[in-house]
């Protein structure tokens, strides 16, 4: 009881200190932390280098592409990979990016939104709605991240390049939402919590997960044999998944990764996303 009264007591300072912050309108910055390292801060080679993914993927925008499942390694592994789902965005049909994001650092049972106001990428910065943010807090079921946490999360943090890149020259705002390690029916009310926006023809989400992680280290070993290579049966695998995925089914994806046992790590934030 002692803990869980001060966690009360921590998460309504964060709440009361942001409401102040956004009444003073003060500019809170999330720093752009994995910039250099997971990819290049060089706001014009990096530029360039997102320029040629999307130009060379073949994908085109389209309004009725509303959400996308997007990797989170560095671009070095994923970022081709990235543009073939950024590319189909539309800046012109869409003003707000919700974008949801695993957890791998801190440990949740509920989902966080950010304390901060901006996020900073290399190619510009984004800013945050404060009036959704504010309209979901009032939920009661969201935590605030603590800035430390917000900057060593890297999974939403991988998309913001692409963004500030596809928007570029286009007013949009951004609705980051940490998942946390979250239980089936608290991913069926946050789907519904989210539901309304979804709705709305100007949101577009931006999911953020890698798919299988295999290998000792991951404790996950599964392998068909049917599949003559290993790499093989993780794509059959994958693609498994992710063509129940496409069918937005929450229940049978469910049912896939409790057969499964399939390491994504952001299956939290793509089953808020299929409720």
């Amino acid at each position: 009881a002692f803990i869980i009264s001060n966690i009360d007591l921590i998460e309504r300072y964060y709440f009361k200190k942001m409401e102040m912050e956004m009444e003073k309108q003060e500019e809170i910055v999330r720093r752009a932390t994995h910039a250099g390292s997971w990819y290049n801060s060089n706001a014009n080679e990096l530029g360039e280098e997102l320029d040629t993914c999307l130009r060379t993927c073949g994908q085109l925008k389209s309004p009725d592409v509303r959400g996308v499942v997007a990797p989170h390694a560095g671009y070095r592994y994923s970022g081709r990979c990235a543009a073939f789902a950024f590319a189909h965005i539309d800046p012109q049909q869409t003003s707000r990016v919700f974008l949801l994001g695993p957890s791998h650092h801190y440990r949740t049972q509920k989902c966080a939104l950010s304390s901060a106001t901006v996020y900073k990428t290399p190619l510009g910065d984004l800013p945050i709605d404060l009036e959704v943010y504010k309209e979901l807090q009032a939920t009661g079921k969201f935590q605030i991240m603590d800035m430390r946490v917000d900057e060593a999360e890297h999974s939403m943090e991988m998309h913001l390049p692409y963004l500030a890149k596809v928007f570029h020259g286009h007013p949009v705002k951004i609705i980051p939402i940490l998942v946390g390690s979250i239980s089936s029916e608290s991913e069926a009310i946050y789907g519904c919590l989210l539901a309304k926006y979804a709705d709305d023809p100007k949101n577009f989400f931006s999911i953020s997960s890698d798919f299988c992680h295999w290998g000792k280290r991951f404790k996950f070993l599964y392998y068909d044999k049917k599949e003559i290579a290993i790499y093989k049966s993780i794509e059959a695998l994958d693609r498994r998944g992710m063509d129940i995925i496409a069918s937005r089914d929450p229940t049978a994806f469910k049912e896939y990764l409790s057969q499964y046992g399939n390491t994504i790590c952001g299956q939290h934030a793509i089953s808020v996303f299929l409720h």
